[in-house]
């Protein structure tokens, strides 16, 4: 059986925690930083923990990444 492909947006988006959750970088601070109060911008910085929901979507992506 042939090997699957990793999808590339996939690649450069997320990694992996050594437990195996999915961490992303945190999303809303692209554009319209005046609407947003300091504290929400200081919160949005660094990445956050991927729900598990969200996880099991990215691990179809990245099927070679995943622990176990």
């Amino acid at each position: 059986m042939g090997k699957l492909k990793t999808k590339s947006s996939a690649k450069k988006r997320f990694k992996f925690t050594a437990k195996g959750k999915v961490k992303a970088p945190q999303a809303g601070k692209r554009h319209g930083m005046i609407k947003r109060t300091n504290a929400q911008i200081r919160k949005l910085r660094g990445t956050t923990v991927l729900s598990k929901q969200d996880s099991k979507i990215i691990k179809s992506y990245m099927p070679y990444s995943v622990r176990g």
